[in-house]
């Protein structure tokens, strides 16, 4: 009886997942029976073992780390923590939003600092920040603030730095949400103050999925890394700081392995790589013959409505166990092939990465007076790519989409 209850139970939320029909049906009957599989695999793993609230250490596929959780920070004592602090959040974009607004919400005292009456300083009274209380210009914010947060872009950084630097003084804490300017600093010129902590927050995702996350109750992962630790808190600060901005748990890195993976993983396979790879595939679809909405369909809507999401949940064993034997041989036979062939491009990506190239590329562009103009025209062009224009009415089609 107990194991049918399990079964049942994790069945729950597959069952929901694909019941919606935006979800392939051909998948379902192989998936009921692959969950029991799962579940017996789930049974027989060994537990990783946990240790006293406050560290965790969990085995990563054979490698033992520590991990950091949320339910270590209750309110009271986050709130506590940052009693005497004021965090003075410069920049409010994408992560000054999200950061900025979880940080309201979850009590700690908190401003905002960007150029008055701009886009920024807009959106910021839109989303409830009042003028001189805890909305103010940059020099102002970093005067109040014991916890500097710089979370100007990357260009803006290396832009306005010989400004703010003198203004980082003894007793603040500098914290980032990247470790770019100063793992860069001969090309930003970031080079930080010596007398303080210099902390890093950086959530795995954009600053609108950390406001998303956590008005639904969860929370971003995140990784968080101490580059100088002046008062022997740093580590602490920035695990506190990472649960105050709204992330779930936390796993600690270096600001060198951070900025390196971030901007790795950016080119690669969360965007540039599967970008490249979507327009590949289906431009091969249509030379062959096959209508647009098919190419797409085959190329994106059931890779991202259908197979991604069992990925999340449950990682690609289960997500090729849950797809006919057809697929999943397919699937099996032609990963080495793709891997084989893609390796030497992730090296490469790599290798400019870590040798500044792409830094040097990214600082050059984005410093550049017009680069908005040029940037938006880029999005265009994608925009007005087949795929995207098929992807568009495809989408609409979807019966959440129709009335």
């Amino acid at each position: 009886m107990s194991s049918a209850r399990n079964l049942q139970k994790a069945l729950r939320p597959l069952a929901r997942q694909l019941a919606s029909p935006a979800v392939q049906r051909r998948t379902f009957v192989a998936a009921a029976g692959a969950v029991r599989a799962a579940a017996v695999s789930r049974a027989a793993a060994p537990v990783a073992k946990q240790q006293t609230r406050g560290v965790k250490t969990i085995d990563f596929a054979g490698h033992k780390e520590d991990v950091y959780e949320r339910a270590d920070w209750p309110i009271e004592k986050l709130q506590d923590y940052f009693k005497n602090d004021t965090l003075a959040l410069i920049g409010y974009g994408s992560q000054g939003h999200g950061q900025g607004l979880n940080l309201r919400d979850n009590g700690i005292n908190v401003i905002i600092g960007v150029r008055k009456d701009g886009k920024s300083w807009k959106d910021a009274v839109q989303d409830g920040w009042v003028p001189g209380k805890n909305l103010f210009e940059v020099d102002e914010a970093i005067s109040k603030g014991s916890i500097v947060m710089n979370l100007l872009s990357d260009a803006a950084q290396s832009e306005t730095w010989p400004h703010i630097k003198p203004q980082i003084t003894k007793g603040k804490t500098l914290y980032f949400s990247h470790g770019f300017s100063p793992v860069f600093k001969d090309l930003t010129k970031v080079e930080v103050p010596t007398d303080v902590d210099v902390i890093l927050c950086a959530p795995k995702g954009s600053g609108r999925t950390v406001r998303s996350l956590f008005k639904e109750g969860r929370g971003i992962n995140s990784s968080f890394a101490v580059y100088q630790d002046v008062t022997g808190k740093a580590k602490e600060k920035a695990i506190a700081m990472g649960v105050a901005i709204g992330s779930g748990y936390l796993y600690e890195t270096t600001f060198e392995k951070e900025v390196y993976s971030d901007l790795y993983g950016e080119r690669g396979c969360l965007m540039g790589g599967i970008h490249g790879m979507f327009l590949a595939q289906y431009e091969v679809l249509r030379e062959r013959g096959h209508s647009p909405s098919e190419a797409f369909n085959e190329t994106v809507e059931e890779a991202t409505q259908s197979l991604y999401p069992l990925i999340g949940a449950y990682g690609m064993d289960w997500m090729f166990d849950a797809c006919s034997t057809t697929a999943r041989r397919g699937a099996i036979d032609w990963t080495p092939k793709f891997k084989d062939a893609l390796k030497p491009v992730f090296n490469n990506l790599y290798d400019s990465v870590r040798d500044g190239s792409e830094t040097k590329r990214s600082l050059e562009y984005n410093s550049q007076p017009d680069y908005r103009e040029k940037y938006e025209k880029e999005l265009e062009e994608i925009r007005n790519l087949e795929i995207w224009r098929a992807g568009k009415a495809v989408r609409a089609l979807r019966p959440e989409n129709t009335k």
